[in-house]
This record gives C-alpha cells, structure tokens and sequence, in this order.
C-alpha cells in the first residue's frame, strides 16, 4: 500500500469553499473555546482496568456524558465540545483500547465488544451510573453495544454519522480491513500522513476524506491522533487489530434489542459524507423507538463533530433536555 491508503476507501475528497459554506453557521467552531493540544495533553488522566490503563479528559461535573471518538482518532476529537456542555454535565472523553494513549494489557481484543465492556468498567472506575452517549464513526458502534449491554446506564443517545447494522463495516472501510489484516495499514497510512502533513489534509490524506474544511486537521491534531497509532511496532500491531476487528460485522443481530430502547435519541448526519450510507440516518430514525428525528448537515464530512463543536453542543441541550 502507498501514501494514497485512504484513497481506497473510495471518496472522491476535493473540498471547496463553497461547500463548506453550506454548513449552518451555528456549527462553526468558536476561536478559543477548545483544548489545544498542550492543554488536551496536560489534561490528560488515566484509569487502571483490567483491559489496561485507560486514558481520557474529563471536564465538568454533575450528571455524566460519555463521548466516543472515531477511527482512526482519539479524545481530542471532543476538545471543543467538552468544555461547551462542561457547564451541563460531567464530560468524560476516553481513548478507546487500541487508539489514543491508552496503554492496552497483553492479550487484550481490541474489538468493539470488548470496547463497550472497557466502558463498562471504566465508569464504574471513576463511580458513574449513567451517562447520556455522544457517539462518532466506530464509536457510534460501540455505543449501540453498550446500549444494549447496559441499556440502564444510558439516558440518551446523539449519534453522528456512524456503523448501523445494515452496513457494518461499510464497503469503503473493506481495503483498509484488508491492509491491517495484511499487517502494512497503520505505517502505510500515519507515518506518510505524520511526515508530510500538507499531504494529510489532501485529497490523498484523511483531511480531503474525512474533513470538511481543507485546513483540517491541523499540524498538532495530525500529531496527536497520529503519533501513537505508530509509535511502536507493538502500537501499530494494536491499530491494525482494532481496524481488523470491524469485520465481522460487530453489530449483527442488535436491531431487536433497540428496538426495545426507549432512551431519547437524536441522529445528526453530514451529508458530505463518503463512507457511510446517507439511508444510514433513517435507519437509525426508523429503528429508535425514542429518536427525536434527524439533523442533516450539508456538505459535512465524516469528523465535522471536531470541526462544529457548537452545532453538537447545541443538540446535546436539547436533546438532554429532553430526556430530563
């Protein structure tokens, strides 16, 4: 595999101006209210678990919300959501197994199943009950496992452009399945990208992919979500296990059991999206008996919760608002 990894997931990725001006203004990021990334760093706690020392930021107090990042990024997604709903609730950010800073124990999966049963252990670590669920990418996964694994510690569920059974893995994530399974993803695709970060955000890198403005990510977040997927052959093992680790499909067989959720649930959806469907969102919907409907986000990509931290605090409130 080449520098041009995430071209295989095949998404045409030119981003213009124009599209993005199509975002609500609402959803663009407010200069000086994130983390940056010293900041994210210094924050930084960790947890001892049984699946290994877990790393995740942890911002405000009162009820808990648990927000779940995406593949390939780590809790630095959230910067900019967790210190706008600090004030609402207790918001806890951690680096799933395999991602991130987390440090994983021998031996341990790093498959979703095993992601939401580290969850599981980790609030029960830091005395959390419940939590209202913010979910993107394969953490959108993740989150419906937990729901149905422990459905009475969710009050509520705003899912973003995520996996749903009828498409998990989606057929544009199958050649990067492949690579890490051929052991070549993870140093084929950060270590070009984290070398040449102008690259990264082109139409080759995860930027023109996954990003709706073609300044994203920037130099400190390519480092940050890069640097220690690759940071040792033993960590590059671990990326290639969790990318592996989405087929087969991991959430065969949950749309009866959420069915029976009652939570309330709000599906927000970019529409620039490539990699999953665009029915994905109804599907959701369709499925939810407790959905609150469907925000749809012109021309945003797969990661716009990094890039509109205002837009996810903005339905966070109402939608915790609902749930009471």
């Amino acid at each position: 595999m080449n520098r041009r990894t995430f071209l295989q997931l095949g998404a045409s990725a030119a981003v213009t101006a124009t599209l993005a001006a199509c975002v609500p203004r609402a959803g663009r990021a407010v200069a000086g209210t994130e983390f940056d990334a010293a900041g994210f760093t210094a924050a930084r706690r960790y947890q001892q678990t049984r699946f290994g020392r877990i790393a995740y930021a942890e911002r405000g107090s009162g009820p808990a919300a648990l927000f779940l990042h995406g593949f390939p990024l780590n809790s630095f997604q959230w910067r900019g959501a967790l210190p706008r709903l600090a004030p609402l609730r207790r918001c806890i950010a951690p680096d799933f197994l395999g991602l991130g800073y987390t440090e994983v124990a021998a031996g341990q999966s790093v498959a979703p199943a095993a992601q939401a049963e580290m969850l599981a252990e980790l609030l029960d670590r830091l005395g959390v009950d419940s939590v209202d669920l913010v979910a993107n990418d394969s953490g959108g996964a993740v989150a419906q496992l937990f729901l149905i694994r422990y459905p009475q510690r969710v009050r509520s569920l705003l899912l973003t452009n995520c996996d749903v059974e009828t498409d998990s893995p989606p057929a544009a994530v199958i050649p990067v399945i492949e690579a890490a399974r051929a052991g070549r993803f993870a140093d084929d695709t950060f270590r070009p990208q984290l070398a040449d970060k102008p690259f990264a955000r082109s139409a080759g890198g995860i930027g023109g992919l996954c990003y709706t403005y073609p300044q994203n990510p920037g130099d400190a977040a390519i480092d940050y979500y890069f640097a220690p997927l690759v940071a040792t052959p033993q960590r590059s093992a671990l990326t290639n296990a969790y990318a592996a680790a989405l087929d087969p499909n991991p959430l065969a067989g949950v749309a009866a059991p959420l069915r029976r959720c009652r939570q309330p649930a709000r599906i927000v959806w970019g529409e620039g999206d490539t990699i999953f469907q665009q029915a994905s969102a109804d599907y959701l919907h369709q499925l939810l008996p407790g959905s609150r409907g469907i925000r749809r986000i012109p021309a945003a990509k797969l990661f716009f919760p990094e890039e509109f931290p205002d837009l996810i605090a903005e339905e966070a409130r109402r939608l915790w608002a609902a749930a009471g």
